[in-house]
């Protein structure tokens, strides 16, 4: 699976919606520019992230954007799936197992594909952004730690 720039650009971007908090909005320039993306690719994926229901937008001089979702309940995997589409690993889709002649790698795909739903599923956008928590591996699954304790 590969993180597209256009996914990258759209978390960074909702990343920083939340942090404004509920109701307020952040215009797409400080947006853009904060965050290193070119403008007119972040205004694309605005657009791109209003009609997949992530964003709402005020116009006028003290528009921008805000949140269209509950960040306390909007998961990495929501996220990811409004602006790419379903995760897929080796064209298999992750909440089906496979069918007919099942190789032992098609097994192994479909079980990756698990893996990562659970993964992006375990963080909401709150809990990754404004409470800077990341899901790291343990034996009962995944737990969220500070990022400060991961990077150190």
């Amino acid at each position: 699976m590969e993180i597209s720039k256009k996914l990258d650009y759209a978390l960074r971007m909702l990343g920083e919606a939340a942090m404004v908090g509920e109701g307020e909005v952040v215009s797409v320039r400080y947006a853009a520019e904060h965050n290193a993306i070119p403008y007119s690719f972040a205004r694309t994926i605005q657009h791109e992230m209003v009609k997949a229901g992530l964003l709402k937008t005020v116009r006028g001089p003290h528009g921008g954007m805000s949140l269209a979702v509950d960040a306390s309940k909007t998961t990495l995997l929501d996220i990811v799936e409004a602006i790419e589409g379903p995760v897929l690993v080796a064209g298999n889709d992750a909440d089906t197992e496979p069918s007919g002649a099942v190789t032992q790698f098609e097994l192994a795909w479909t079980e990756l594909g698990h893996l990562i739903r659970a993964y992006l599923s375990s963080v909401t956008l709150r809990q990754l952004v404004v409470e800077n928590l990341v899901p790291v591996a343990s034996s009962t699954g995944f737990e969220l730690v500070n990022v400060a304790t991961v990077m150190s």
